[in-house]
């Protein structure tokens, strides 16, 4: 069974609830309040995803940390490498040597590569607002004078 770890669970928890906040700098305590995770774990969640860019950390009084991009801009998969590593069902990673010892007599070597392209493809179309159950925005509609057949029309 293919299975993620409770960190990477908890780090898209901790995301929808930093999404739906109206502070856009919130406290590992608040967070955890508002999880009902435990505060030490919020806080190593909030600092692997820091590391990798999916939120920023803010020093001081008023510190804490905020989404570095929307939440429909944080894609799983996004949320699944930085905990986890890269998204692959085999040791065999798109050609990857050395991680095997079987590989020099493999008779699947490199044909895993489509399965786990697909597989990363599929968690990098769901953005975290999606989980959290926000639909995504609507498409943005271009100005009514800026249509294309509107000078067609005159």
């Amino acid at each position: 069974m293919l299975r993620l770890s409770r960190l990477t669970d908890y780090a898209v928890v901790v995301l929808a609830r930093m999404g739906e906040a109206g502070a856009p700098t919130q406290s590992a305590p608040g967070l955890a309040t508002r999880t009902g995770l435990p505060e030490p774990t919020v806080a190593k969640v909030l600092k692997i995803l820091a590391q990798a860019g999916i939120v920023a950390g803010q020093r001081g009084a008023r510190g804490g940390y905020r989404l570095a991009r929307p939440l429909a801009a944080i894609s799983l998969a996004d949320v699944i490498v930085a905990f986890e590593g890269p998204i692959a069902l085999t040791a065999c990673v798109d050609g990857h040597t050395g991680v095997c010892e079987s590989e020099s007599l493999c008779p699947v070597r490199g044909r895993w590569d489509p399965v786990n392209r697909a597989i990363r493809t599929a968690l990098s179309a769901i953005s975290v607002a999606e989980l959290a159950g926000r639909p995504p925005a609507p498409p943005a509609r271009p100005a009514e004078d800026a249509h294309p057949l509107s000078l067609a029309a005159e």
